[in-house]
């Protein structure tokens, strides 16, 4: 659809809309930044509705989904210098603070509703895994890219991909005793949801890294990993959540070369080895 104010769409198809929908309507209307920064699940949660209210009403005001209408909505509600930090402005602050602020909060944030338990569980699986998957579309595949440069130390098998289509053909290699890291900062892209698909339908085992825990994503993991979504969800892949991504990942790369011992240390030793070659 041509893009318009999301505020005025909804008041001026107020009139068609069911009694839920208005319910929805009200809220968005009555705080409409409120209504941008928390997930379609959050938001339905607060309000009181179904998820799948959320998303007719979304289709109703004549947007193909849920997402859509919040960036419209984000457009028109947060302010310009928010939606560019991803967080509230201080006046006396410059762009650096700002943005190193965030970050280190974003990674506190992580760390306090970190489960530490899962993260063990989640290093073991991937250290005793046949194959390991490093997966992640747009932002999350330099995440993913992350991933393999630390595990690909470790000489346990790995595979990553860049492309869509080639991570599509690995994970349809994928089989019973493999495990699958697949990033994603949202949890609802519809490629993003194919590869998890492809993976569980092989009996891959599915570790999920994402900043919505009660994604369709998510739920689809056998592992769940998440890290602080910082101020907002509008933006496709938050800085401040992509650091605490990586030092996360970090986690599971030390976590797995303890697991391993002195076999991991020295296929460590062997990549030192071999890089201090090509070094002046």
């Amino acid at each position: 659809m041509q893009e318009v104010s999301a505020i005025y769409t909804i008041r001026s198809k107020y009139n068609t809309l069911s009694a839920k929908e208005k319910k929805i309507a009200d809220f968005i209307l009555q705080h409409p930044k409120e209504s941008v920064n928390p997930s379609i699940e959050e938001l339905a949660d607060q309000i009181g509705i179904s998820e799948s209210t959320m998303v007719r009403f979304a289709r109703k005001l004549g947007y193909s989904g849920y997402q859509r209408f919040r960036l419209a909505l984000a457009r028109e509600a947060i302010p310009s210098n928010e939606q560019v930090f991803e967080t509230e402005v201080n006046e006396t602050e410059d762009a650096t603070e700002t943005v190193f602020k965030n970050a280190c909060k974003n990674l506190e944030d992580t760390f306090a509703k970190l489960n530490r338990q899962t993260v063990r569980e989640t290093a073991l699986l991937l250290a005793e895994a046949k194959t390991i998957y490093l997966m992640g579309l747009g932002g999350s595949n330099i995440l993913a890219q992350d991933a393999y440069h630390k595990l690909i130390r470790t000489g346990l098998n790995c595979q990553y991909a860049s492309e869509f289509h080639m991570q599509l053909m690995l994970a349809s290699q994928a089989k019973k005793g493999d495990v699958a890291l697949l990033i994603s900062h949202t949890g609802v892209g519809h490629d993003t949801l194919a590869l998890a698909e492809e993976l569980h339908n092989n009996g891959c085992t599915l570790i999920v890294l994402t900043s919505n825990t009660r994604s369709p994503l998510a739920k689809m993991g056998s592992k769940v990993l998440g890290v602080s979504a910082g101020s907002s969800l509008v933006v496709a892949e938050s800085f401040s959540a992509r650091i605490s991504s990586l030092v996360l990942i970090d986690s599971l790369y030390v976590l797995i070369l303890e697991h391993m011992g002195e076999k991991g240390v020295d296929n460590l030793n062997k990549m030192r080895s071999i890089i201090a070659k090509r070094r002046l």
